[in-house]
């Protein structure tokens, strides 16, 4: 079974987890925001080894090395811009499943995601909350070599939103 977790912290600091998630841009480029930071702690050869890959679309995945993070891989998801890409949730869903089912065919025990699509990409916390936990709970059902995902938040608001849509999912 797939124990899943909630923090506060940095998603370039999750050293005990194999891949962490990049909420990407559509170029795979250094930006800000969890892209940027990713960019900035991986080092230049991870913008090399992401162009040959972009453009990517919403909900797609791609995955990298890790190169200077202390993370073997890095998988790269392309969230939605909420309301301007449709169907927003299924998209936003997409992600995480399609970055789950990276992580399982590398057969790897651990991944951790941030908050997906809720900055500039204007998604709301708890609406995004709800479509990841649900989708994340409903693939790890389903797959056995995942032993841990992580959530990974930068912002203890976040963090709490997400325990509390948690705790909600599992009271039924």
């Amino acid at each position: 079974m797939t124990s899943l977790e909630i923090t506060v912290g940095d998603i370039t600091r999750q050293a005990d987890m194999d891949a962490i998630v990049n909420a990407a841009n559509r170029e795979l480029k250094p930006g800000g925001g969890v892209a940027g930071a990713i960019h900035r702690a991986a080092g230049p050869e991870l913008a090399r080894a992401c162009a040959p890959l972009a453009p990517i679309r919403p909900g797609e995945a791609v995955i990298t090395a890790g190169f200077d993070l202390p993370n073997r891989y890095v998988i790269h998801c392309l969230g939605p811009v909420y309301q301007l890409d449709q169907p927003s949730d299924q998209l936003l869903a997409d992600c995480y499943r399609n970055a789950l089912e990276l992580a399982v065919s590398r057969e790897l025990a651990s991944v951790a995601f941030p908050a997906i699509s809720t900055g500039v990409f204007g998604y709301p916390m708890e609406e995004a909350a709800r479509v990841a936990l649900r989708t994340v709970r409903t693939v790890t059902e389903q797959r056995s070599s995942l032993q841990r995902v992580r959530l990974a938040l930068f912002d203890p608001t976040a963090g709490e939103v997400h325990r509390r849509v948690l705790e909600e999912l599992e009271a039924g």
